[in-house]
């Protein structure tokens, strides 16, 4: 087992290092043409999951058609349901192994990337899925899956988790094995040119998210003689892909949005969600996710308006510790692309407050109807995602939660302004 160490950690703990990342990462336009290569050297028979909105689309057929030339039998399923409700895979798995898929390949969004994962996974060891709940009960290697994002953001596609819904629980439930972690990713930021800006918005603040979490992540203690988690806190090899992910998101995330079409902006802004999705896959993330579990099963609002909402807060908050407070600094340097000299955790909340505000994040957890009276279950839930918890940086108490949350809901920062 790996114990956190405390907010006052030594050299020694903060040099500690694991990445866990797909063999193969091909980033770029047209990226998408070297997918008959990728996917060949894991099989011929191609089960293809889908977003259903992408399957009419002439960027997909394209793709499919190149497949099919490289004499590669592809089968498209396309039935994915948002926020993926575990008992929707079933069809998916018997699918695939009616097909005799020899590998998946996901393209879409985080749900259908995580929909692929599972069912790479339910193929080759059989349900129900609850038997994989939780950190590192993944027998083996599953189905090889080459994942494709066709959003900028979730960095499924090199991470070791998996996200569904379950019925008989109250919050969305992880999986988390390192035997999770794609084959390959292929990003080809061609693919994110037609999204929604709210969904450009949503996804890009997350990747942003995802690159503070793993920066200002608390070290680990790991013990080495064992089975390591899969997610192992501050993380000496990801940190400065974690300050890259900022250096694309901060100048970029908000053009993108309002120039859908800036073929720039995109190419940015797909990089950097890759980038955090790197980073944050060996460390981990902690207070921003752990309370928007709670709060998106609350309001039923998208999982990145919930981080990217609570960022401001939980940032306020991590500055009254100063070892947290210089890193955030260091993220603020490079999300400005300013000297250190000029930097500092303040300047970094004001910046990500105004990005949250070109980009049209709401500004407290009342403007998505939540009550005063609601937010002491929301705290006691986030408690619960002690995974996430156990990476924050600083000491989480029900008692500090439910402050970040009272003053999310108010709109208050104690080190700035929301205004």
């Amino acid at each position: 087992m790996a114990a956190p160490t405390g907010a006052g950690d030594d050299l020694r703990s903060a040099a500690v290092g694991t990445l866990r990342l797909p063999p193969r990462i091909h980033f770029g336009y047209g990226a998408r043409r070297h997918l008959p290569e990728v996917v060949r050297v894991h099989g011929r028979s191609v089960l293809a999951v889908v977003d259903p909105f992408l399957v009419r689309t002439p960027i997909f057929r394209e793709t499919v058609d190149a497949l099919t030339e490289a004499r590669l039998d592809v089968l498209v399923h396309s039935d994915i349901t948002p926020e993926l409700p575990v008992d929707t895979l079933d069809a998916a798995v018997a699918t695939a192994r009616d097909y005799r898929a020899e590998v998946v390949l996901a393209i879409g969004g985080g749900s259908a990337l995580d929909a692929a994962k599972l069912i790479a996974l339910l193929s080759a060891y059989g349900g129900p899925a609850h038997r994989y709940y939780g950190e590192n009960l993944v027998p083996g290697p599953i189905v090889p899956l080459v994942a494709v994002p066709t959003t900028a953001g979730t960095g499924s596609e090199v991470t070791p988790v998996a996200v569904v819904s379950d019925p008989g629980r109250e919050l969305k439930v992880g999986i988390s094995s390192p035997f999770l972690v794609p084959s390959a990713a292929v990003v080809d930021p061609e693919f994110t040119l037609g999204t929604p800006a709210t969904v450009t918005a949503w996804s890009g603040i997350d990747a942003l998210v995802h690159a503070v979490e793993s920066f200002t992540a608390r070290p680990f203690d790991l013990d080495w003689s064992g089975v390591l988690p899969v997610f192992t806190g501050r993380n000496v090899l990801s940190e400065s892909v974690a300050l890259q992910a900022a250096a694309r998101l901060g100048p970029w995330l908000p053009v993108a949005v309002h120039q859908p079409g800036d073929r720039r902006a995109r190419h940015e802004v797909a990089l950097g969600s890759l980038l955090g999705g790197m980073a944050f896959g060996a460390t981990g993330t902690h207070l921003c996710h752990a309370l928007q579990y709670p709060i998106g099963a609350l309001t039923k609002t998208p999982h990145g308006l919930g981080t990217g909402l609570m960022l401001p807060y939980v940032i306020d908050t991590l500055m009254a510790q100063p070892a947290v407070a210089e890193r955030l600094a260091a993220l603020g340097a490079a999300l400005e692309a300013i000297p250190a000299a000029d930097a500092s955790a303040a300047r970094t909340l004001a910046r990500v407050v105004e990005i949250n505000r070109e980009i049209g994040v709401p500004r407290t957890l009342a403007e998505i109807g939540l009550t005063r009276g609601q937010l002491p279950q929301i705290a006691e839930l986030g408690l619960r995602s002690t995974r996430l918890i156990a990476a924050a940086p600083v000491d989480p108490s029900r008692e500090l939660l439910l402050d970040i949350l009272e003053r999310a809901h108010g709109g208050a920062l104690a080190n700035g302004s929301l205004r």
